[in-house]
């Protein structure tokens, strides 16, 4: 074998081994568009060996010729490949650029059968020998075709494309491959072009060996696709080893962690979360699956925190409850982002699940706990309160009497009037409706019951225990000023736990005002919105105020500057006031006294958005 054939054969061998080896990588992931292109250049290039070499024994002039016209077609699939692969794994380069390579190339390779002998020569030539490489090789003479000059322009376009991808992965910071990549296809496409010229135009007299140049190229780029793979194993060890360490605390958290692509509807997810959701190891749930987990009357809310998400920024969090195959009930938080694509559809969603069972146990516990001292403080006040409200009852029940006593007076008489005695009832069913209100109240404040969020108008609520409290503020000899705005939005919260909220602040004030000696003992209450829309309350009193620097510690469990107090009540009344969203602080007034004020989030209503779906109909839901 001469040497010649022994170098060809070897670069096509060696190009098909590269091409076989991306090409399988391709094959098994297939995403990868820039191994399939290598695998192509490869293979083109292999086979342009193989042209090469028959072009240089070839016997005639019309072999000779016709090796260089089939030629340009692996050509023209050799640089669409090494366009390509350069747009794709350096993500750099114009697009117009781009365009302009794989437009003149593909006019060129028209030309080539269409105009001439090929794209290189206008008629056959003759053939002459040289030596090369110790052999005589065949080379060709003629008049070349100018329409080569298309050909040449398509390489002059891919030299400046790549030349502008390099510069731009350069500047980026990634040299090493702005070198090998870029600078090995300029140097050998360069230098190919140059030996084109030469030969093609008479300058010299030797054989063509475009694929001696781009197979420089494939060895340049399969180094750099095998350094990127050697670079890869060692962070596939450190990321498998991050991969176990989360997993590890996934589990010791119980946390289980998913992904779903609503267009191709799979759905992933971690041995942790099927634990949680109640799923097997081998079941491979759908997405409808996944829905008939969630308790039933926590689907909803889930679908339209997931739907107004994704009209959003695509962040959400949501609680619920998964009610398990064999009965059991948990509780899950979930922590995800949906991903969309340019037309604002849902390609991907992500997202971790948390297992809050226990917490969530432990604040019920808590609330029962707080609704059990919450109803022992309201028996309490109400101890405090029973002169008061034995004069609230006795005051109705005394007209209902003295008026019972006139009306059978009146018909002792046998020439009674029917009107004295109408009015007489109307007045008993007066007081009796009054003092009914009270024994209402009582007993609402009294019942021990669960936690009962409502709709509520605060401005009503704080009139309901003004009302309460009206004979206790006159026979402490209390101005009470009451300054409520008109156009409050609605808060959502216990009735009974917001009144007694007030109750405690109220008697708090009165308290504090009654070791207090000549001056006006102004009880104050306000309501308005603040700035960001909160409905605001404050209490407020003209007593000896709050010692500087204990604004925080009145809040305290046990606290209290009174000498029988208990120091429940703030305590207790920020606890509830925190449990409804809102906040509580204390300050102290500039002219005497001090104040509490407290916020409650305003509620515009629940709204029921339509929900969420895909092209095919089905409802977008993350869990």
């Amino acid at each position: 074998m001469s040497w010649a054939a022994a170098i060809f054969s070897m670069s096509a061998s060696s190009c098909l081994t590269l091409a076989s080896i991306y090409g399988f990588l391709w094959w098994r992931q297939q995403d990868a568009w820039s191994h399939l292109l290598f695998a192509v250049a490869a293979i083109a290039t292999a086979a342009l060996a193989w042209f090469d070499l028959a072009a240089m024994h070839a016997q005639s002039a019309a072999q000779l010729s016709a090796a260089v016209l089939w030629a340009h077609i692996l050509v023209w699939f050799t640089i669409l490949a090494l366009a390509c692969f350069v747009r794709l794994y350096l993500r750099a380069g114009r697009t117009w650029l781009l365009w302009s390579v794989l437009l003149l190339r593909t006019i060129s390779l028209f030309v080539n059968f269409a105009s001439g002998e090929n794209l290189n020569y206008g008629a056959l030539p003759s053939l002459s020998r040289v030596q090369m490489l110790g052999e005589a090789v065949s080379v060709a003479q003629s008049q070349p075709n100018p329409w080569m000059l298309i050909g040449h322009l398509s390489l002059l376009a891919l030299l400046l494309f790549v030349l502008d991808a390099a510069i731009s992965v350069w500047r980026r910071g990634d040299r090493r491959m702005a070198i090998i990549v870029g600078g090995s296809i300029v140097l050998f496409v360069g230098a190919g072009t140059a030996q084109c010229l030469l030969i093609f135009w008479g300058s010299i007299l030797w054989p063509s060996t475009p694929s001696l140049f781009f197979m420089g190229i494939i060895v340049a780029m399969g180094y750099e696709l095998g350094s990127e793979a050697a670079r890869a194993a060692p962070l596939a060890q450190a990321l498998q080893s991050s991969e176990q360490r989360i997993t590890l605390a996934a589990e010791a958290a119980h946390m289980g962690f998913w992904s779903h692509e609503p267009l191709r509807d799979e759905f992933w997810a971690t041995d942790q979360w099927r634990v949680l959701f109640g799923f097997a190891a081998a079941d491979r749930p759908c997405l409808e699956d996944v829905w008939q987990r969630l308790h039933p009357d926590d689907r909803e809310m889930t679908r339209r925190t997931v739907a107004t998400a994704a009209e959003t920024d695509g962040r959400y969090q949501v609680e619920y409850r998964v009610l398990l195959p064999d009965g059991q009930i948990k509780w899950i938080a979930s922590n995800g982002r949906i991903e969309l694509n340019d037309r604002g559809q849902p390609v991907r969603m992500r997202g971790v699940s948390l297992d809050i069972t226990k917490r969530k146990q432990a604040e019920l516990e808590a609330q029962k706990h707080r609704g059990d001292m919450a109803h022992l403080s309201r028996v309490a006040n109400l101890g405090e309160l029973s002169s008061s409200l034995a004069h609230e009852l006795r005051q109705p029940l005394s007209a209902i009497m003295h008026n019972a006593q006139a009306a059978q007076l009146f018909l002792a008489d046998d020439d009674c009037d029917l009107q004295a005695i109408r009015e007489i009832l109307r007045d008993i069913v007066t007081d009796d409706e009054r003092a009914g209100e009270v024994i209402d109240r009582l007993r609402t404040l009294l019942k021990k019951g669960e936690f009962q969020p409502q709709t509520l108008a605060v401005n009503e609520l704080i009139q309901s225990v003004l009302k309460l409290l009206h004979h206790e503020m006159m026979a402490r000899a209390l101005k009470v000023v009451v300054d409520l705005s008109p156009d409050l939005a609605s808060v959502r919260g216990d009735r009974v736990q917001l009144q007694q909220v007030l109750l405690n602040l109220i008697l708090n004030a009165a308290d504090a005002m009654s070791q207090t000696t000549g001056c006006v003992r102004t009880l104050t209450l306000r309501s308005f919105s603040n700035e960001s829309g909160a409905v605001s309350i404050s209490v407020a009193d003209t007593g000896n105020g709050i010692p500087p620097g204990c604004e925080e510690k009145i809040f305290e469990p046990y606290y209290s500057t009174k000498p029988q107090g208990l120091g429940l009540g703030l305590s207790l009344s920020r606890s509830i006031v925190l449990a409804h969203g809102g906040r509580m602080w204390a300050e102290s007034r500039p002219s005497a006294g001090a104040a509490i004020h407290f916020t409650l989030p305003n509620w515009h209503g629940e709204s029921r958005p339509e929900p969420m779906t895909q092209r095919h109909g089905q409802p977008l839901v993350g869990v």
